[in-house]
């Protein structure tokens, strides 16, 4: 197994790369719109569950609509991604299945049950079940598909930070000692919160960027009132929340990622007080260490201390990419002799004491070398660098627009709620520049008082919400390069001895696939914004 890690061709590990990279961004597409409509339709339907008025019971109805197609979108790419572990990625497959296997298990077999039940009660039992027991199936429609992010996000952060195993040289597989420190590790519980946080920022933009086209129509202007008012909200709270649980992540991946965080700065010298970036040129003074440390003279390790080893603050050194590599080999090479040892010892072909003696040699070996073992498929330590231009440029997309989200939802709430001084404050300063009609200025409605380039910029945010989200992933993914498992396994000991042709192939017939599953769902989502709600 350890030579055949060595001998995949270059192009199969590409084209499966690629072919992965692929499928989870057309995917992610569809997931964070489905976590995000879930709360608007599930508040809209409780609205209707206090006062029971028709409007209401419409309105929840409509997004429940666009949810439903959204869904079915999302659910039939999860699963080829899903199958693809097995079909691309069998060496990974193999030696972490008992572990990353358990949480998507979980997922199929609680979460996406739970969500194909209750989605059928939401859509089809509005006249068969009380309102109460709807109102509880809509909620655990959304519950059931944030679940099913959860474990899904369970075994992304475990390929991170791998926690909760051991490895079994026995079975040349990495084993699970702990199904709760898998679960519940510091960078699931962060990942989950970010992720799902900031899939909330997209509903949210969709709903508020569709009622904005109906007020620019004169159409709906009630339901879009009103559905504005609850997107914003949630927006808004998204938005800061995604802010803050990011600022979080930031240290861990400063704890557990080094190399991703210097990545994502451009950063090749480290040392204390160090700037963050804003562009090439522009910084802020010690705002990296205060992400990194939560002190401005915090250390921060750069590229350069990364590779050629350093002093942490503590006092302990931190090996140089030369010295894990060398410990990887070992570590590899031990565990080819205790494999050979272990041979000899069922053949019955060497003296019991000499195979005792080499069993245990190489197993202390191995377990202190352990936790360098993927080092050593490293051949040149340059590779142990992830992609600078695309991690920096995607962090500071990701960031600037979750900034622009959070500056875009605080003018539409002041404006929508018609709070008297500040819509007039606003209304006049819009006319000032030419922005709102002197007319329309006076007004005093919510609809009126959005004004047109607003309803716009509305509609422009469901793009830049798309490119943060995905920026995110880009930095989460290309930040951890070359590494499928950090620390552990490089990408090119994970994937399947294919031939190169065959993935091409089947990246192009998906690329085919996903981009006509797309086009379908965009058209038929605009069929349903453009018929309306069934008031």
């Amino acid at each position: 197994m350890t030579n055949l890690f060595l001998n995949i061709d270059a192009g199969t590990i590409d084209w499966s790369r690629a072919q992965f990279a692929l499928t989870a961004i057309y995917h992610w597409l569809f997931v964070p719109l489905t976590l995000g409509l879930a709360v608007i339709m599930g508040i809209a339907e409780t609205i209707y569950y206090k006062k029971r008025t028709d409007f209401w019971k419409k309105t929840a109805q409509f997004w429940q609509r666009l949810f439903g197609v959204n869904f079915a979108m999302g659910v039939a790419t999860g699963i080829i991604l899903e199958f693809e572990f097995g079909t691309n990625w069998s060496n990974y497959s193999w030696f972490v299945g008992d572990i990353f296997g358990a949480p998507l298990a979980v997922e199929g077999i609680v979460a996406f049950f739970m969500e194909s039940t209750f989605v059928a009660v939401m859509f089809f039992g509005w006249k068969k079940v009380s309102a109460g027991f709807h109102l509880a199936s809509t909620w655990l429609t959304g519950l059931g598909a944030t679940i099913s992010a959860w474990w899904i996000l369970v075994a992304n952060a475990w390929m991170q930070y791998p926690v909760g195993c051991t490895f079994n040289p026995d079975t040349m597989r990495n084993e699970m000692t702990s199904f709760a420190e898998v679960a519940l590790s510091p960078f699931a519980v962060e990942k989950f919160f970010h992720t799902v946080i900031s899939s909330w920022i997209i509903g949210a933009v969709f709903v508020i960027a569709v009622s904005c086209w109906y007020l620019m129509k004169k159409r709906h202007i009630c339901l879009a009132v009103q559905s504005i008012k609850i997107a914003v909200i949630v927006g808004l709270i998204a938005a800061l929340g995604a802010a803050a649980t990011g600022h979080k992540s930031g240290q861990t991946i400063a704890q557990v990622q080094p190399m991703k965080l210097a990545a994502m700065e451009g950063l090749y010298d480290g040392g204390n007080g160090i700037g963050l970036k804003i562009v090439e040129g522009l910084e802020m003074p010690y705002g990296l260490s205060m992400m990194a440390t939560n002190t401005p003279d915090g250390y921060v390790p750069g590229i350069n201390e990364l590779l050629n080893g350093y002093t942490k603050p503590d006092g302990t050194q931190e090996l140089s990419a030369d010295e894990k590599i060398a410990r990887g080999k070992l570590a590899i090479q031990a565990l080819a002799d205790y494999r050979k040892a272990k041979a000899e010892e069922a053949a019955g072909t060497a003296e019991a004491n000499s195979t005792l003696s080499t069993l245990n040699s190489t197993l202390e070996t191995l377990k202190e070398n352990m936790p360098y073992f993927g080092y050593g498929y490293v051949k040149d330590k340059k590779d142990l660098v992830p992609p600078i231009a695309v991690n920096f440029w995607a962090f500071r997309a990701m960031v600037g627009l979750g900034s622009l989200f959070i500056l875009f939802f605080g003018v539409v709430l002041l404006i929508v709620f018609d709070i008297p001084m500040v819509s007039l404050l606003f209304r006049r300063l819009f006319s000032a520049f030419g922005l709102m009609d002197e007319r329309a200025a006076d007004h005093t409605t919510p609809a009126d008082a959005m004004p047109r380039w607003l309803c716009w910029a509305a509609i422009l945010m469901v793009p830049l919400a798309y490119i943060c989200s995905e920026s995110g992933w880009l930095v989460a993914e290309f930040g951890r390069q070359p590494w499928t498992i950090q620390d552990m396994l490089p990408t090119w000991a994970s994937v399947s001895d294919l031939n190169a042709g065959s993935v091409a192939l089947t990246f192009f017939l998906f690329l085919i696939l996903f981009t006509t599953m797309l086009a379908v769902e965009i058209n038929i989502l605009l069929k349903q914004i453009k018929k309306g709600p069934e008031l």
